[in-house]
């Protein structure tokens, strides 16, 4: 029960913050013109089914090949970080043993 009341409590907040920001013109002008576009945005995806699907398909091939190469150059970076550790922890063990 208190999860519900938790809930209600942020959406009913949100809902009383957004209509309060609407007393300002420049706001009601701003939100017009974003729901005009994401309405004709709508509409062409509607129309246009095939052509949402390749768009995402073509958007999420895009974010694979993104997070395979920032994986990539995140391994080799850390593996020259761990060569440079042990050429550290090497020429630290060698003065001692001096």
């Amino acid at each position: 029960m208190s999860k519900r009341k938790l809930f209600l409590g942020v959406v009913s907040g949100a809902v009383v913050g957004g209509l309060v920001t609407l007393f300002d013109r420049e706001t009601r002008h701003y939100a017009k013109n974003k729901l005009t576009t994401v309405k004709s945005s709508t509409t062409y995806m509607v129309k246009n089914p095939s052509e949402t699907v390749h768009n995402i398909r073509v958007a999420l091939n895009s974010l694979n090949d993104n997070l395979s190469s920032g994986s990539s150059n995140l391994m080799n970076a850390l593996e020259q970080v761990e060569d440079s550790l042990e050429k550290v922890t090497n020429k630290n063990e060698n003065k001692e043993i001096e």
